[in-house]
């Protein structure tokens, strides 16, 4: 049986899509698009080894730009948003890109003749666009600042100056838990969760509004959630990864926690 035109179309098409894949690169001069085809022709690309790559969790191999190269005049004390087009939006302050205290970042390009294999646990594809790290400087890089299906990446104000109401009671001293809390909790929970009702992220649920999670899980449950997001609900279509002790140690853990026990008392109005 022969298969019509229509069948065919979306399979013709296929290769065409993937290089017509667009990045968005705005650090305050004007945006900047670049395709796929564009950036995979570019002199400075490079093939990269990855170890323990963090979507895939094993070596994988890159063609890739140096990030710095794609970030025009950015000052090492600008901050950086990442966009994905699944919602996530990791923050990121430019120095850990500009000065690399974190090792080397890199744009992964996926290659319409070499795609990536899928990720695991129903989270499709890790393209058209990824950040990775190489050659870690002793500066941990958490997971959430490996952004994939990466779709823009912005200058802007940091989280503290855009977003008022996830800010602890300024009365709460540097130093302590509550303050570090809100340092961890800006590096991992807000890529995906807002909190008040700010934030960019649209991939999971408020964390404040109209609960908090410390209001209605014993402390041992939600440890147990962040570590393990099955251990609480079996659920395969979740797309919620767990932090395990490197991504995030006992004592980060605890000040996360106490940060959200003390913005469950600061709930922003309904």
């Amino acid at each position: 049986m022969k298969l019509s035109l229509r069948c065919w179309l979306p399979l013709l098409a296929l290769p065409f899509l993937v290089h017509a894949a667009e990045l968005k690169i705005d650090v305050g001069h004007g945006a900047t698009i670049y395709t796929t085809a564009a950036l995979l022709q570019r002199p400075d690309v490079r093939t990269i080894t990855v170890p323990n790559d963090v979507a895939f969790h094993r070596t994988m191999q890159y063609r890739a730009v140096p990030l710095a190269a794609l970030l025009d005049r950015l000052d090492s004390r600008d901050h950086l948003q990442f966009v994905a087009s699944d919602g996530f939006a990791a923050e990121m302050p430019a120095a850990l890109v500009l000065d690399r205290r974190g090792g080397e970042a890199w744009l992964a390009i996926e290659d319409p003749a070499a795609p990536w294999p899928g990720l695991s646990q129903h989270r499709g594809s890790a393209g058209p666009f990824y950040i990775v790290w190489t050659q870690p400087r002793g500066v941990p890089v958490n997971p959430e600042q490996w952004p994939y299906q990466l779709a823009a990446i912005h200058r802007l104000d940091d989280v503290a100056a855009r977003f008022p109401a996830i800010l602890p009671d300024p009365s709460q001293p540097a130093g302590s838990a509550v303050q570090l809390g809100f340092t961890v909790f800006q590096r991992t929970c807000f890529a995906c969760h807002t909190l008040n009702g700010e934030g960019d992220a649209k991939l999971g649920p408020d964390l404040n509004l109209p609960h908090n999670p410390t209001e209605y899980l014993r402390t041992d449950l939600l440890r147990a959630f962040i570590r393990d997001p099955q251990s609480l609900h079996r659920w395969p279509q979740a797309k919620m990864q767990g932090f395990d002790t490197q991504a995030l140690s006992d004592a980060d853990l605890d000040a996360v926690l106490a940060y959200l026990r003390h913005m469950a008392q600061r709930k922003a109005a309904h």
